[in-house]
């Protein structure tokens, strides 16, 4: 069992934006660039080192090069906020069974063909934002709510990293755990500051060919794996993996096998990993769902590999998603769906039947929240600046 103390964290001087007005949050200062010698703005945060001219955004269309400085253009605003179960992130051993307010802005660092929140991580439209809220305003919220945490999610929270920092600082000052829902791509620069803040994430490895990286989301497998590697061996965030199964793209058993043996390897073996189905959407219309089968394989793979914690996802499969002991095999959390059915752990999340610990951030008896969804509307909780 892991549990991460919580403490308040500390913005970089000149970068706290946390109490500024609403009317002044559209666009904040933010701290990873650098001027090239050629007049262009080169921002840092993530391996893409978008030079921009003046005026110009990045990819990701969010960060904007405004005079000589790099500022984000949505902090302060979100595409909506939802209550969810924490296994829906998905997070199979951070605080099993407790309610995750979810937040996202727009845009995104990468450009997957095969995207599923494509009309949030792809808008290039500032009206997706319709929502506001300061980072106290979130924190208040969740904790009035009853969330046991606040997740970054719909699209990468890297790429609003002044706006989740303050969230995340905020939150841990009231007691509330942070989520990171991210696919890792970001400098070995930032990614110190960002991560500090975060006490469980969520990384999408999206496939193990750098092939697939190049040409179907536009970035490098290599970046993904440093993240992987420096959260499992140099933070105390709880890690989990999610690979979506393309068939014909990343679903090889080579590909797989390599995959699996890696996380085992040089992540540890009692990091989970979730195996989900993909489904057309986006770019990728023509191709078929995954097969159940394939699923049921890649989890098989990566067992033998020595994975410990292997869960299916986007389909119905009580048995392959739910949680066993690695010492006796029993199972100990039951899963149908988001709820849980069965709870056989003790309240520092040993084994009831053999005692042997299970990996993961336990807070006594599961929650309850089941598989509800539940959006809700910030402007009730309103902080006064």
């Amino acid at each position: 069992m892991r549990v991460r103390e919580l403490k308040p964290g500390i913005s970089a001087p000149g970068q706290d934006t946390r109490h500024r007005p609403m009317t002044m949050m559209a666009s904040v200062p933010t701290k990873y660039w650098s001027m090239g010698e050629d007049g262009r703005v080169r921002c840092d945060l993530c391996p893409r080192y978008c030079k921009l001219k003046d005026g110009a955004r990045g990819l990701c269309f969010v960060r904007k090069r405004d005079g000589d400085r790099m500022v984000l253009t949505t902090y302060g605003r979100s595409s909506g906020f939802c209550i969810d179960p924490i296994e829906k992130k998905p997070l199979n051993h951070f605080l099993p069974g407790t309610s995750v307010l979810s937040l996202g802005t727009a845009g995104c660092n990468l450009a997957c063909n095969f995207c599923q929140n494509h009309d949030i991580s792809k808008s290039r439209e500032m009206d997706t934002l319709q929502a506001e809220a300061t980072p106290e305003t979130i924190a208040q919220a969740a904790a009035r709510l009853g969330c046991a945490s606040v997740a970054f999610t719909y699209n990468d929270p890297v790429i609003f990293h002044e706006y989740a920092r303050d969230c995340a600082i905020a939150c841990h000052e009231r007691g509330i755990r942070t989520v990171a829902v991210t696919a890792g791509y970001i400098t070995d620069q930032a990614r110190p500051d960002f991560f500090e803040h975060m006490d469980a994430a969520n990384v999408d490895l999206k496939a193990f060919t750098e092939r697939f990286y190049r040409d179907v989301t536009k970035s490098e497998l290599h970046v993904v794996l440093d993240t992987l590697r420096y959260l499992a061996h140099e933070t105390d965030v709880w890690l989990e993996l999610t690979t979506l199964l393309i068939p014909g793209e990343n679903d090889a058993d080579g590909e797989i096998d390599a995959m699996t043996r890696f996380v085992a390897d040089e992540l540890g073996p009692d990091v989970p990993l979730h195996f989900s189905a993909f489904h057309p959407d986006y770019r990728m219309l023509d191709r078929a769902r995954t097969p159940h089968v394939t699923l049921i394989r890649a989890r098989q793979i990566a067992l033998d590999n020595g994975v410990r914690h292997v869960y299916l996802g986007n389909v119905h499969d009580f048995a392959r998603q739910s949680s066993y002991c690695h010492g006796c095999g029993a199972r100990v959390i039951g899963r149908d769906g988001y709820v849980i059915s069965d709870w056989k752990l003790d309240e520092r999340g040993k084994c009831l039947a053999c005692r042997t610990p299970v990996s993961g951030v336990f807070d006594g008896p599961p929650g309850q929240w089941g598989s509800r969804r539940q959006p809700v509307d910030l402007s009730r909780f309103a902080v006064p600046a």
